[in-house]
Protein backbone atom coordinates (compact mmCIF):
# COMPACT_ATOMS: atom_id res chain seq x y z
CA UNK A 1 0.00 0.00 0.00
CA UNK A 2 1.45 3.31 -1.06
CA UNK A 3 1.94 6.11 1.37
CA UNK A 4 1.57 9.86 0.73
CA UNK A 5 4.32 12.12 2.00
CA UNK A 6 3.24 14.80 4.54
CA UNK A 7 3.98 18.41 3.58
CA UNK A 8 6.56 19.66 6.11
CA UNK A 9 5.61 22.59 8.35
CA UNK A 10 7.31 25.92 7.55
CA UNK A 11 9.01 27.98 10.23
CA UNK A 12 8.75 31.20 8.17
CA UNK A 13 7.17 32.41 4.96
CA UNK A 14 9.46 32.11 1.93
CA UNK A 15 8.14 35.48 0.66
CA UNK A 16 8.33 37.79 3.70
CA UNK A 17 10.00 35.54 6.28
CA UNK A 18 7.11 36.08 8.78
CA UNK A 19 6.09 32.99 10.83
CA UNK A 20 2.86 31.56 9.34
CA UNK A 21 -0.14 30.43 11.36
CA UNK A 22 -0.40 26.66 11.64
CA UNK A 23 -2.79 25.19 9.04
CA UNK A 24 -2.86 28.34 6.81
CA UNK A 25 -2.51 27.75 3.08
CA UNK A 26 -1.55 31.40 2.43
CA UNK A 27 0.69 33.80 4.36
CA UNK A 28 -1.39 36.29 6.34
CA UNK A 29 1.27 39.02 5.85
CA UNK A 30 2.10 38.83 2.14
CA UNK A 31 -0.35 36.26 0.72
CA UNK A 32 2.41 33.81 -0.38
CA UNK A 33 1.02 30.44 -1.46
CA UNK A 34 2.47 28.20 1.21
CA UNK A 35 1.23 25.05 -0.55
CA UNK A 36 3.58 25.77 -3.46
CA UNK A 37 6.70 25.13 -1.41
CA UNK A 38 8.32 21.96 -2.84
CA UNK A 39 8.82 19.05 -0.54
CA UNK A 40 12.33 18.10 0.41
CA UNK A 41 13.46 15.15 -1.70
CA UNK A 42 14.08 11.90 0.08
CA UNK A 43 17.73 10.95 0.48
CA UNK A 44 17.79 7.67 -1.37
CA UNK A 45 21.33 6.49 -2.16
CA UNK A 46 21.59 4.78 -5.53
CA UNK A 47 24.34 2.40 -4.47
CA UNK A 48 24.30 0.16 -1.47
CA UNK A 49 27.19 0.60 0.89
CA UNK A 50 28.73 -2.68 1.99
CA UNK A 51 29.96 -2.62 5.53
CA UNK A 52 32.55 -5.26 6.28
CA UNK A 53 31.53 -7.62 9.07
CA UNK A 54 32.80 -6.61 12.43
CA UNK A 55 35.35 -8.74 14.22
CA UNK A 56 33.82 -11.20 16.70
CA UNK A 57 33.30 -9.71 20.15
CA UNK A 58 36.11 -10.36 22.50
CA UNK A 59 38.60 -11.16 19.69
CA UNK A 60 41.21 -8.45 19.42
CA UNK A 61 42.92 -7.70 16.13
CA UNK A 62 46.40 -9.13 15.99
CA UNK A 63 48.66 -6.43 14.61
CA UNK A 64 51.84 -7.85 13.06
CA UNK A 65 55.14 -6.88 14.54
CA UNK A 66 57.65 -4.97 12.48
CA UNK A 67 60.37 -6.99 10.86
CA UNK A 68 64.00 -6.14 11.32
CA UNK A 69 65.64 -3.76 8.87
CA UNK A 70 67.92 -5.16 6.23
CA UNK A 71 71.31 -3.93 5.04
CA UNK A 72 69.70 -0.99 3.20
CA UNK A 73 68.67 0.57 6.59
CA UNK A 74 65.12 0.96 5.24
CA UNK A 75 62.51 -0.37 7.74
CA UNK A 76 60.38 -3.18 6.39
CA UNK A 77 56.64 -2.39 6.04
CA UNK A 78 54.62 -3.02 9.19
CA UNK A 79 51.26 -3.81 7.57
CA UNK A 80 50.77 -5.61 4.27
CA UNK A 81 47.62 -6.47 2.31
CA UNK A 82 45.61 -9.29 3.90
CA UNK A 83 47.44 -9.01 7.23
CA UNK A 84 44.21 -7.65 8.77
CA UNK A 85 40.90 -9.59 8.40
CA UNK A 86 38.37 -7.89 6.12
CA UNK A 87 36.49 -8.15 2.82
CA UNK A 88 37.40 -7.16 -0.72
CA UNK A 89 35.22 -5.18 -3.20
CA UNK A 90 33.26 -8.34 -3.99
CA UNK A 91 32.40 -8.97 -0.28
CA UNK A 92 34.76 -11.97 -0.22
CA UNK A 93 36.79 -12.44 2.95
CA UNK A 94 40.46 -11.64 2.62
CA UNK A 95 42.80 -14.51 3.40
CA UNK A 96 44.36 -13.92 6.77
CA UNK A 97 47.80 -14.77 7.96
CA UNK A 98 48.54 -18.36 8.61
CA UNK A 99 45.59 -19.76 6.62
CA UNK A 100 45.95 -22.85 4.43
CA UNK A 101 45.52 -20.73 1.24
CA UNK A 102 48.60 -18.66 1.85
CA UNK A 103 50.85 -20.87 -0.24
CA UNK A 104 53.05 -18.05 -1.40
CA UNK A 105 53.96 -16.95 2.11
CA UNK A 106 52.48 -15.37 5.22
CA UNK A 107 49.53 -13.10 4.53
CA UNK A 108 49.34 -13.71 0.75
CA UNK A 109 45.90 -13.78 -0.86
CA UNK A 110 44.91 -16.86 -2.83
CA UNK A 111 45.07 -15.88 -6.51
CA UNK A 112 42.31 -16.76 -8.93
CA UNK A 113 44.73 -17.40 -11.82
CA UNK A 114 48.39 -17.88 -12.64
CA UNK A 115 50.81 -15.51 -10.98
CA UNK A 116 54.50 -14.87 -11.38
CA UNK A 117 56.73 -15.04 -8.38
CA UNK A 118 60.10 -13.57 -7.67
CA UNK A 119 62.13 -16.73 -7.95
CA UNK A 120 62.44 -20.37 -6.99
CA UNK A 121 61.96 -19.62 -3.27
CA UNK A 122 58.26 -18.99 -3.71
CA UNK A 123 57.44 -20.19 -0.21
CA UNK A 124 59.23 -17.17 1.22
CA UNK A 125 58.25 -14.68 -1.50
CA UNK A 126 55.02 -12.71 -1.75
CA UNK A 127 52.90 -12.60 -4.91
CA UNK A 128 53.85 -9.83 -7.42
CA UNK A 129 52.68 -8.70 -10.81
CA UNK A 130 56.12 -8.37 -12.35
CA UNK A 131 59.29 -10.37 -12.70
CA UNK A 132 62.50 -9.31 -11.05
CA UNK A 133 65.94 -10.53 -11.90
CA UNK A 134 67.06 -9.75 -8.35
CA UNK A 135 64.39 -10.92 -5.84
CA UNK A 136 65.95 -9.08 -2.96
CA UNK A 137 66.95 -5.87 -4.74
CA UNK A 138 63.86 -3.75 -5.32
CA UNK A 139 61.80 -5.30 -2.53
CA UNK A 140 64.50 -4.84 0.09
CA UNK A 141 64.89 -1.17 -0.87
CA UNK A 142 61.15 -0.49 -0.68
CA UNK A 143 60.85 0.40 -4.43
CA UNK A 144 58.31 -1.05 -6.84
CA UNK A 145 59.80 -2.92 -9.77
CA UNK A 146 58.90 -1.50 -13.20
CA UNK A 147 56.65 -3.50 -15.49
CA UNK A 148 58.57 -2.16 -18.54
CA UNK A 149 62.35 -2.57 -18.84
CA UNK A 150 64.26 0.05 -16.91
CA UNK A 151 66.78 1.64 -19.30
CA UNK A 152 69.23 1.81 -16.42
CA UNK A 153 69.03 -1.92 -15.79
CA UNK A 154 71.88 -4.16 -16.96
CA UNK A 155 69.56 -6.37 -19.00
CA UNK A 156 68.29 -3.35 -20.99
CA UNK A 157 71.85 -2.24 -21.71
CA UNK A 158 72.61 -5.75 -22.92
CA UNK A 159 69.60 -5.59 -25.26
CA UNK A 160 70.89 -2.35 -26.77
CA UNK A 161 74.33 -3.85 -27.21
CA UNK A 162 72.76 -6.82 -29.02
CA UNK A 163 70.77 -4.56 -31.39
CA UNK A 164 71.30 -4.73 -35.18
CA UNK A 165 74.66 -5.83 -36.48
CA UNK A 166 76.89 -3.35 -38.33
CA UNK A 167 75.50 -2.61 -41.77
CA UNK A 168 71.91 -3.50 -40.83
CA UNK A 169 69.22 -0.83 -40.91
CA UNK A 170 68.59 0.78 -37.52
CA UNK A 171 65.32 2.45 -36.51
CA UNK A 172 65.43 6.24 -36.78
CA UNK A 173 63.08 6.55 -33.78
CA UNK A 174 64.46 4.25 -31.05
CA UNK A 175 67.95 3.84 -32.57
CA UNK A 176 68.07 0.26 -31.31
CA UNK A 177 65.54 -1.82 -33.26
CA UNK A 178 66.16 -3.71 -36.47
CA UNK A 179 64.10 -2.64 -39.49
CA UNK A 180 62.24 -5.49 -41.17
CA UNK A 181 61.64 -6.00 -44.88
CA UNK A 182 58.35 -4.04 -44.73
CA UNK A 183 60.10 -0.91 -43.42
CA UNK A 184 58.97 -1.09 -39.78
CA UNK A 185 61.06 -1.27 -36.60
CA UNK A 186 60.85 -4.67 -34.90
CA UNK A 187 61.38 -2.98 -31.53
CA UNK A 188 59.03 0.03 -31.46
CA UNK A 189 57.00 -0.49 -34.64
CA UNK A 190 57.91 2.93 -36.08
CA UNK A 191 57.57 3.23 -39.87
CA UNK A 192 60.91 4.12 -41.43
CA UNK A 193 61.38 6.81 -44.07
CA UNK A 194 62.09 5.38 -47.49
CA UNK A 195 65.61 5.79 -48.75
CA UNK A 196 64.52 7.79 -51.80
CA UNK A 197 62.37 10.24 -49.85
CA UNK A 198 65.45 12.41 -49.41
CA UNK A 199 68.81 11.77 -51.11
CA UNK A 200 72.04 13.76 -51.09
CA UNK A 201 75.43 13.23 -52.70
CA UNK A 202 78.51 15.42 -52.92
CA UNK A 203 81.74 14.96 -54.88
CA UNK A 204 84.65 17.38 -55.22
CA UNK A 205 83.09 19.31 -58.10
CA UNK A 206 79.38 18.47 -57.99
CA UNK A 207 76.56 18.05 -55.46
CA UNK A 208 72.95 16.90 -55.80
CA UNK A 209 69.88 16.74 -53.55
CA UNK A 210 66.51 15.09 -54.21
CA UNK A 211 63.40 15.29 -52.03
CA UNK A 212 59.92 13.74 -52.14
CA UNK A 213 58.27 17.13 -51.61
CA UNK A 214 55.18 17.86 -49.54
CA UNK A 215 52.35 16.45 -51.67
CA UNK A 216 53.61 13.25 -53.34
CA UNK A 217 53.50 9.89 -51.56
CA UNK A 218 56.92 8.89 -52.96
CA UNK A 219 59.92 10.34 -54.75
CA UNK A 220 59.78 9.57 -58.47
CA UNK A 221 62.91 11.62 -59.28
CA UNK A 222 66.42 10.20 -59.46
CA UNK A 223 69.92 11.48 -60.12
CA UNK A 224 73.50 10.32 -60.69
CA UNK A 225 76.66 12.39 -60.24
CA UNK A 226 80.20 11.21 -60.96
CA UNK A 227 83.63 12.25 -62.15
CA UNK A 228 86.19 10.65 -64.42
CA UNK A 229 89.20 11.63 -66.51
CA UNK A 230 89.64 12.22 -70.21
CA UNK A 231 92.50 10.51 -72.10
CA UNK A 232 94.74 13.56 -71.55
CA UNK A 233 94.19 13.30 -67.77
CA UNK A 234 91.95 16.34 -67.48
CA UNK A 235 88.86 15.90 -65.29
CA UNK A 236 85.31 15.37 -66.50
CA UNK A 237 82.32 15.90 -64.21
CA UNK A 238 78.88 14.43 -64.91
CA UNK A 239 75.40 15.16 -63.52
CA UNK A 240 72.23 13.34 -64.68
CA UNK A 241 68.75 14.22 -63.35
CA UNK A 242 65.59 12.24 -64.23
CA UNK A 243 61.91 12.87 -63.44
CA UNK A 244 59.47 9.95 -63.56
CA UNK A 245 56.20 10.53 -65.44
CA UNK A 246 53.56 10.17 -62.73
CA UNK A 247 50.81 9.04 -65.10
CA UNK A 248 52.92 6.06 -66.23
CA UNK A 249 53.54 2.76 -64.49
CA UNK A 250 56.52 2.53 -62.10
CA UNK A 251 57.85 6.05 -62.73
CA UNK A 252 60.27 5.74 -59.82
CA UNK A 253 61.89 2.70 -61.44
CA UNK A 254 62.03 4.44 -64.81
CA UNK A 255 63.90 7.47 -63.48
CA UNK A 256 66.34 5.31 -61.50
CA UNK A 257 67.06 3.07 -64.49
CA UNK A 258 67.59 6.04 -66.82
CA UNK A 259 69.91 7.94 -64.47
CA UNK A 260 72.02 4.86 -63.79
CA UNK A 261 72.28 3.83 -67.47
CA UNK A 262 73.21 7.33 -68.68
CA UNK A 263 75.83 7.75 -65.99
CA UNK A 264 77.42 4.36 -66.73
CA UNK A 265 77.50 5.11 -70.45
CA UNK A 266 79.32 8.40 -69.87
CA UNK A 267 81.84 6.86 -67.50
CA UNK A 268 82.59 4.27 -70.17
CA UNK A 269 82.78 6.55 -73.21
CA UNK A 270 84.50 9.72 -71.90
CA UNK A 271 87.76 8.00 -70.84
CA UNK A 272 87.90 6.42 -74.33
CA UNK A 273 88.15 9.87 -75.89
CA UNK A 274 84.58 10.16 -77.24
CA UNK A 275 83.68 13.81 -77.74
CA UNK A 276 81.54 14.91 -74.75
CA UNK A 277 78.61 15.98 -76.97
CA UNK A 278 78.58 12.64 -78.78
CA UNK A 279 78.96 10.85 -75.45
CA UNK A 280 75.90 12.71 -74.11
CA UNK A 281 73.84 11.66 -77.14
CA UNK A 282 74.85 8.01 -76.68
CA UNK A 283 74.09 8.20 -72.94
CA UNK A 284 70.52 9.38 -73.61
CA UNK A 285 70.02 6.51 -76.05
CA UNK A 286 71.33 4.05 -73.42
CA UNK A 287 68.96 5.53 -70.84
CA UNK A 288 66.04 5.15 -73.25
CA UNK A 289 66.86 1.47 -73.80
CA UNK A 290 67.00 0.90 -70.03
CA UNK A 291 63.53 2.39 -69.58
CA UNK A 292 62.16 0.45 -72.55
CA UNK A 293 63.42 -2.77 -70.95
CA UNK A 294 61.16 -2.17 -67.93
CA UNK A 295 58.10 -2.46 -70.18
CA UNK A 296 59.23 -5.93 -71.28
CA UNK A 297 59.45 -7.27 -67.74
CA UNK A 298 56.84 -9.90 -66.70
CA UNK A 299 53.54 -8.78 -65.26
CA UNK A 300 54.58 -9.90 -61.78
CA UNK A 301 57.05 -7.02 -61.62
CA UNK A 302 54.12 -4.60 -61.74
CA UNK A 303 52.00 -6.12 -59.00
CA UNK A 304 53.15 -3.55 -56.43
CA UNK A 305 51.81 -0.74 -58.66
CA UNK A 306 48.50 -2.31 -59.68
CA UNK A 307 46.52 0.88 -58.97
CA UNK A 308 48.13 2.60 -61.97
CA UNK A 309 47.25 2.09 -65.61
CA UNK A 310 49.62 -0.47 -67.10
CA UNK A 311 51.14 1.85 -69.68
CA UNK A 312 54.88 1.80 -70.26
CA UNK A 313 57.21 3.23 -67.60
CA UNK A 314 58.47 6.67 -68.63
CA UNK A 315 60.62 9.56 -67.43
CA UNK A 316 62.39 12.71 -68.57
CA UNK A 317 66.16 13.23 -68.53
CA UNK A 318 68.52 16.19 -68.39
CA UNK A 319 72.28 16.03 -68.00
CA UNK A 320 75.42 18.16 -67.98
CA UNK A 321 79.11 17.40 -68.59
CA UNK A 322 82.01 19.69 -67.69
CA UNK A 323 85.10 18.56 -69.63
CA UNK A 324 87.98 20.24 -71.47
CA UNK A 325 86.64 23.75 -70.83
CA UNK A 326 83.30 22.84 -72.41
CA UNK A 327 79.85 22.60 -70.90
CA UNK A 328 77.71 19.96 -72.64
CA UNK A 329 74.01 19.65 -71.92
CA UNK A 330 71.52 17.04 -73.14
CA UNK A 331 67.83 16.50 -72.46
CA UNK A 332 64.53 14.89 -73.35
CA UNK A 333 61.43 16.31 -71.63
CA UNK A 334 60.92 19.38 -69.49
CA UNK A 335 63.75 19.22 -66.93
CA UNK A 336 66.17 22.13 -67.33
CA UNK A 337 69.73 23.46 -67.13
CA UNK A 338 70.45 27.07 -66.03
CA UNK A 339 73.68 29.06 -66.14
CA UNK A 340 74.29 31.42 -63.20
CA UNK A 341 77.55 33.46 -63.49
CA UNK A 342 79.63 34.08 -60.41
CA UNK A 343 79.33 37.79 -61.07
CA UNK A 344 75.61 38.27 -60.61
CA UNK A 345 75.72 41.52 -62.58
CA UNK A 346 76.35 39.43 -65.71
CA UNK A 347 73.44 37.87 -67.61
CA UNK A 348 72.06 34.49 -66.63
CA UNK A 349 70.66 31.99 -69.13
CA UNK A 350 68.45 28.93 -69.52
CA UNK A 351 70.36 26.42 -71.67
CA UNK A 352 67.54 23.98 -72.54
CA UNK A 353 64.16 24.18 -74.29
CA UNK A 354 61.25 22.18 -72.88
CA UNK A 355 59.63 19.32 -74.75
CA UNK A 356 56.19 20.55 -73.69
CA UNK A 357 52.90 21.83 -75.05
CA UNK A 358 53.66 25.37 -73.87
CA UNK A 359 57.06 25.44 -75.59
CA UNK A 360 55.49 24.23 -78.83
CA UNK A 361 52.86 27.00 -78.71
CA UNK A 362 55.54 29.63 -78.19
CA UNK A 363 57.79 28.19 -80.93
CA UNK A 364 54.88 28.17 -83.37
CA UNK A 365 54.07 31.79 -82.55
CA UNK A 366 50.54 30.89 -81.44
CA UNK A 367 50.99 32.25 -77.89
CA UNK A 368 53.49 34.30 -76.00
CA UNK A 369 55.33 32.65 -73.11
CA UNK A 370 53.12 34.14 -70.40
CA UNK A 371 49.94 32.96 -72.12
CA UNK A 372 51.31 29.49 -72.87
CA UNK A 373 52.49 28.75 -69.35
CA UNK A 374 49.25 30.07 -67.86
CA UNK A 375 47.30 27.42 -69.77
CA UNK A 376 46.37 24.22 -67.92
CA UNK A 377 48.03 22.20 -70.71
CA UNK A 378 51.37 23.98 -70.29
CA UNK A 379 53.20 21.13 -68.56
CA UNK A 380 51.99 18.34 -70.85
CA UNK A 381 55.26 16.91 -72.15
CA UNK A 382 55.80 16.07 -75.81
CA UNK A 383 59.06 14.15 -75.38
CA UNK A 384 60.08 11.46 -72.89
CA UNK A 385 61.97 8.21 -72.48
CA UNK A 386 59.78 5.12 -72.64
CA UNK A 387 58.51 2.36 -74.86
CA UNK A 388 55.42 4.38 -75.78
CA UNK A 389 57.37 7.52 -76.83
CA UNK A 390 56.52 8.56 -80.38
CA UNK A 391 60.14 9.01 -81.42
CA UNK A 392 63.32 9.48 -79.43
CA UNK A 393 64.90 12.86 -80.23
CA UNK A 394 67.80 13.55 -77.85
CA UNK A 395 68.72 17.24 -77.67
CA UNK A 396 72.35 18.18 -77.05
CA UNK A 397 74.21 21.49 -76.98
CA UNK A 398 77.78 22.54 -76.26
CA UNK A 399 78.83 25.80 -74.61
CA UNK A 400 82.18 27.37 -73.78
CA UNK A 401 81.67 29.78 -70.85
CA UNK A 402 84.15 32.65 -70.72
CA UNK A 403 83.75 33.31 -67.00
CA UNK A 404 83.24 31.21 -63.83
CA UNK A 405 79.74 30.35 -62.83
CA UNK A 406 77.35 27.70 -61.63
CA UNK A 407 75.47 25.11 -63.66
CA UNK A 408 72.01 24.27 -62.23
CA UNK A 409 70.49 20.97 -63.43
CA UNK A 410 66.96 20.47 -62.09
CA UNK A 411 63.49 19.00 -62.50
CA UNK A 412 60.31 21.06 -62.80
CA UNK A 413 59.74 20.50 -59.08
CA UNK A 414 62.30 23.30 -58.60
CA UNK A 415 61.91 25.54 -61.64
CA UNK A 416 58.14 25.79 -61.11
CA UNK A 417 59.10 28.09 -58.20
CA UNK A 418 61.92 29.91 -60.09
CA UNK A 419 60.97 29.72 -63.74
CA UNK A 420 62.97 32.46 -65.40
CA UNK A 421 66.76 32.55 -65.41
CA UNK A 422 66.67 35.69 -63.27
CA UNK A 423 64.41 34.06 -60.69
CA UNK A 424 66.65 31.00 -60.54
CA UNK A 425 69.75 33.17 -60.07
CA UNK A 426 68.02 35.03 -57.24
CA UNK A 427 67.23 31.73 -55.49
CA UNK A 428 70.82 30.43 -55.73
CA UNK A 429 72.84 31.31 -52.58
CA UNK A 430 75.78 33.67 -53.08
CA UNK A 431 78.36 31.10 -51.90
CA UNK A 432 77.00 28.29 -54.10
CA UNK A 433 80.28 27.73 -55.96
CA UNK A 434 82.19 27.23 -52.71
CA UNK A 435 79.43 25.24 -50.98
CA UNK A 436 77.44 23.41 -53.68
CA UNK A 437 75.79 20.91 -51.32
CA UNK A 438 74.59 23.67 -49.01
CA UNK A 439 73.28 25.59 -52.01
CA UNK A 440 71.48 22.51 -53.38
CA UNK A 441 69.78 22.05 -50.02
CA UNK A 442 68.77 25.71 -50.02
CA UNK A 443 67.23 25.39 -53.51
CA UNK A 444 65.24 22.32 -52.43
CA UNK A 445 64.10 24.31 -49.39
CA UNK A 446 63.06 27.15 -51.71
CA UNK A 447 60.75 24.75 -53.57
CA UNK A 448 59.36 23.28 -50.35
CA UNK A 449 58.70 26.75 -48.96
CA UNK A 450 56.86 27.56 -52.17
CA UNK A 451 54.50 24.62 -51.68
CA UNK A 452 56.47 21.51 -52.60
CA UNK A 453 53.75 20.23 -54.93
CA UNK A 454 56.15 17.97 -56.83
CA UNK A 455 59.30 15.96 -56.23
CA UNK A 456 62.33 18.28 -56.19
CA UNK A 457 65.79 17.39 -57.55
CA UNK A 458 68.73 19.66 -58.29
CA UNK A 459 72.42 19.13 -59.11
CA UNK A 460 74.96 21.97 -58.98
CA UNK A 461 78.26 22.00 -60.91
CA UNK A 462 80.64 24.89 -60.15
CA UNK A 463 82.33 25.88 -63.44
CA UNK A 464 85.83 27.30 -63.02
CA UNK A 465 87.47 29.19 -65.88
CA UNK A 466 89.75 32.18 -66.18
CA UNK A 467 87.96 35.35 -67.29
CA UNK A 468 88.81 36.05 -70.94
CA UNK A 469 87.34 39.48 -71.38
CA UNK A 470 83.86 40.71 -72.10
CA UNK A 471 81.30 38.78 -74.00
CA UNK A 472 78.24 36.67 -73.52
CA UNK A 473 78.13 34.29 -70.60
CA UNK A 474 77.85 31.26 -72.87
CA UNK A 475 78.81 30.81 -76.49
CA UNK A 476 77.23 27.87 -78.30
CA UNK A 477 79.79 25.66 -80.05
Amino acid sequence: MSQSHQQPALSKCPGCEEPPVAGDLFCGACGYDLSAVPARPDDRPTMAITVPPAAPAGEAVRWPTAEETDSSDVPAPVVRPADVPGTDSGSRPLTGPGTPDAESGPGAASPSGPVRTGGPDSAAARVRHDDRADPGGAEASGDFALAAPDPRAPEHAAALAAAPAPGAKVCVACRSGRVDADGYCENCGHAQPRERDHMEQELDAVAAVSDRGLRHHRNEDSFAVSSTALPDGSPAVVAIVCDGVSSASRPDEASAAAASAANEALLESLPRGTHPQQAMHEAIVAASEAVNALAREPAGAREHDAHRHQNAPACTLVGAIMAGGLLIVGWVGDSRVYWVPEDRTQPTARLTEDDSWAAQMVAAGLMNEAEAYADERAHAITGWLGADAYELEPHTAAFKPDRPGLVVVCTDGLWNYAESAEEMAAAVPAAAREQPLHAARALVGHALDGGGHDNVTVALLPFAVRPQGAGSACDTV
